[in-house]
């Protein structure tokens, strides 16, 4: 059996091929996902699992150097922004190096989010929760 925290076989894998600047979508239940970036759905109901805790373990073993969201959650979702903001600033705390926060419009990120490595469904059902992870290196 696996040692590490992140135990979903999916996203295990697919945090191993990524590469630097390789990108990640973690998204809503509502984001439309287009044919071509692998599907990866954990969504089991409305709120489960939640955008947080699907990044929580994405974050286990991912080193990130930026991240994009759509501008649209400051003002619609501020606690959810809030929240993600919080939680990219603990990650870049503990893997020593920063991580940069880039917003675009919403119809923009849905467009970025066609070039991701995959994009990973969760059950969230906040507006806008949605994220753009770009791969750094660990070293």
């Amino acid at each position: 059996m696996k040692r590490g925290k992140l135990l979903n076989a999916p996203l295990s894998a697919l945090v191993a091929r990524m590469g630097h600047t390789d990108e990640i979508t973690v998204c809503d239940a509502g984001l439309p996902i287009a044919a071509g970036p692998e599907r990866i759905d954990l969504a089991l109901m409305a709120g489960t699992p939640s955008l947080d805790t699907v990044l929580s373990a994405l974050l286990t073993d991912l080193v990130v150097e930026k991240v994009i969201m759509a501008s649209e959650i400051e003002l619609i979702s501020p606690d959810a922004h809030h929240a993600l903001v919080a939680q990219i600033e603990a990650h870049a705390l503990a893997q020593g190096k920063p991580i940069a926060v880039e917003y675009c419009l919403h119809e923009a990120f849905k467009a970025r989010s066609h070039q991701s490595k995959a994009i990973v469904r969760s059950g969230e059902v906040t507006p806008y929760a949605n994220i753009i992870l770009c791969a750094g290196v660990a070293f």
